[in-house]
């Protein structure tokens, strides 16, 4: 991966001076992969989160508790580089590719999304990878992005600094009349109709927090490549990443940014960005990167780095919390031995059971489509009379833990997941009515 390391494994003299690692380090490297729990039901599931049973937990999307498995690696890390930080970060990071850590929380995140290792970039959140994206796009004056009005502060606020600096412009539409009887024709005719020829990207959002919606992104992502002049096309993928069934890698998107610290339970802090090599090449560096070779010889060489752009060089370097970002790879073994279709399903059993609940209530308005191909893990809705606030101050009151969506027009929101039963369904349910009457 750097140069330095690979000068050390290429002299004796140096490597002899770290190649012996001390026992008790070799011990904690051994241990960083305990063997998972048994997942195979959804109580031993809820086992694994050390959630206070004091309260009925409807936010975990906000930032998840960290499961056993998530724990017990973080831990683990944490206790090698403080038992000896020269050696095991050294090693951990620059050690030769069989070796090396970041490459093997890359290698577990593509398992995951259906793609290649060395298209995935390691981030810190949805916010950075965003950033990342829109700032390394060759956007000029002249250019257009094109997004939506329903996407998040972040999704917007990089664009706008993207474009401000090259020069580009932003035009926001909306996608559809009302999020709960949205239909993939409407989303997809609006979207096409709205693309001009100096549109150049388009950012859209995969579920949005404010309403719950899902979009279509592979019937979006065909209309794109059926025009002449096909747009680039962003998603903002954290709420779907973990709760919906879905091959991230061939579903269409040309940048696939998201958090990871959330419905796939990685630990804080941590996110990716996945992209195909040509997307890649197309992106200019925004931070200097510790995990390309290339980049490190051509700094020692004054010159500039040889080939095009890649996951590695696009990756943002410096001293980061590594042992977050290595443990990263307990999350996606967890949801891999859980099995993506089946966590899906039960998310989609649990919000269904949300959404019909919620439609037989009197003055509740339930802005989430009652489709589960337009919907994922969160209901967005409102209660006549009762501002969204006030219906989450009365919903903690009584041990329920909801969220407002943090938009000009917010709404109350309900977020049922591996983390909850049925019957608390029940029981939020009967705290809404209560609130309703």
């Amino acid at each position: 991966m750097s140069l330095s390391r690979r000068q050390l494994l290429a002299a004796p003299v140096a490597l002899a001076a770290t190649s012996l690692l001390p026992g008790p380090l070799l011990a904690a490297v051994a241990a960083q992969t305990p063997p998972l729990p048994d997942l195979s039901d959804w109580d031993a599931v809820r086992a694994q989160f050390a959630l206070d049973p004091a309260y009925r937990h409807f936010a975990s999307f906000f930032i998840a508790s960290h499961p056993v498995p998530v724990r017990e690696a973080l831990e683990g890390y944490r206790r090698a580089v403080d038992a000896n930080p020269f050696l095991f970060v050294e090693r951990a990071m620059f050690e030769d590719d069989a070796h090396n850590l970041p490459l093997q929380v890359c290698a577990e995140v593509a398992d995951y999304l259906g793609g290649r290792g060395q298209d995935v970039c390691l981030t810190r959140s949805t916010t950075e990878g965003l950033a990342l994206v829109y700032h390394g796009l060759p956007l000029q004056r002249g250019d257009e992005v094109l997004t939506t009005v329903h996407d998040h502060y972040s999704h917007h606020e990089s664009i706008r600094l993207a474009t401000l600096r090259s020069g580009a412009s932003v035009r926001k539409i909306a996608l559809f009349k009302a999020s709960h009887d949205a239909s993939t024709d409407e989303i997809v005719g609006t979207l096409k109709a709205a693309i001009r020829p100096q549109t150049k990207v388009v950012g859209v959002t995969w579920v949005h927090s404010s309403t719950g919606i899902r979009l279509p992104v592979r019937e979006i992502s065909a209309m794109l490549r059926g025009l002449p002049q096909p747009p680039l096309l962003v998603v903002d993928g954290v709420h779907g990443l973990g709760a919906a069934d879905e091959t991230i890698a061939t579903m269409g998107a040309d940048y696939f940014c998201a958090g990871t610290h959330k419905w796939m339970f990685g630990p804080r802090g941590t996110g990716i960005v996945w992209a195909d090599a040509a997307n890649w090449a197309r992106l200019r560096p925004l931070i200097p990167n510790f995990s390309e070779l290339e980049s490190y010889t051509a700094w020692t060489q004054d010159r500039l780095p040889a080939g095009a752009s890649n996951a590695a060089r696009m990756s943002p370097g410096g001293f980061h919390a590594f042992e977050h970002q290595w443990a990263l790879a307990a999350a996606f073994r967890m949801h891999r031995q859980m099995g993506r279709a089946r966590v899906a399903t039960r998310i989609a059993a649990l919000n269904e059971q949300l959404k019909a609940g919620l439609a037989t209530l009197p003055k509740v308005t339930v802005h989430t489509p009652r489709s589960a191909a337009l919907s994922a893990g969160l209901v967005s809705f409102e209660v006549e009379g009762v501002t969204p606030q006030e219906v989450v101050k009365q919903l903690l009151a009584r041990r329920v833990i909801a969220s407002t969506s943090p938009y000009a027009v917010p709404h109350a929101r309900l977020a049922p997941s591996l983390v909850n039963t049925a019957a608390e369904v029940d029981e939020a349910l009967a705290a809404v009515r209560a609130i309703a009457a």
